[in-house]
């Protein structure tokens, strides 16, 4: 069981930046800072990989939109990342199957992927893009800082996600009527962008009819 902890941290890490993940336990397992690292996630081409969809993350995650688009289609393959990694480890460490590693790792993604998703969806509600900004850089920093400490303290780490991850399925409740405003708006733009390439004009709905009259 020594190596749950470590499968679980990386998992809530994938759901938010899988290539970060990646990068991280390459560069940290080359420069042998851990063994725990399989060989297969130190070579050069997955590192060169890894660092070129960061750059691309780093990129779409800081603009409105831009990132809910690229978040819906990393929907499968932050989860899946987080399964691979999650089973690279228990293979190398040997303590615990690869199967039930790529379901922790993989369903715990998932969830931090849900949490991910959602909070921008919310925050895409806001007209101004530096909250995006913000949010983005902080989940970066949060991804390096929990990793980093995963492979000296992989217990404490692994706390200290279950606390962000519960607290931001919480978080996630909470911004619910946001979320739902987004997808409204989403579902506005598609029907406008339909009308405009048919030449058609967008209905206006006026005020319900109460039955009362109007002076």
């Amino acid at each position: 069981m020594s190596v749950l902890p470590l499968v679980f941290t990386s998992g809530w890490a994938s759901g938010i930046n899988a290539y970060a993940v990646v990068l991280l336990f390459g560069i940290f397992g080359a420069t042998g800072l851990t063994d725990e690292v399989p060989a297969s996630l130190q070579r050069t081409d997955v590192l060169v990989a890894a660092a070129v969809l960061f750059l691309c993350e780093a990129v779409a995650d800081k603009i409105p939109y831009v990132d809910s688009i690229w978040d819906s289609v990393h929907t499968v393959i932050r989860p899946i990342a987080g399964a691979v990694v999650g089973a690279l480890l228990a293979g190398q460490n040997g303590s615990l199957p690869e199967l039930a590693a790529g379901a922790v790792g993989g369903s715990t993604a998932l969830l931090s992927h849900f949490v991910k998703a959602g909070t921008r969806m919310a925050v895409n509600t806001s007209p101004e893009p530096f909250s995006n900004v913000a949010l983005s850089l902080a989940e970066d920093l949060g991804v390096a800082a929990i990793v980093t400490f995963a492979v000296f303290h992989p217990v404490t780490a692994a706390v200290i996600a279950a606390v962000l991850l519960l607290a931001g399925l919480a978080i996630l409740v909470f911004l619910a009527q946001r979320i739902r405003r987004f997808w409204r708006r989403r579902s506005q733009r598609r029907e406008e962008r339909r009308l405009a390439a048919t030449g058609a004009r967008p209905r206006t709905q006026g005020p319900p009819d109460d039955g009362s009259d109007h002076f």
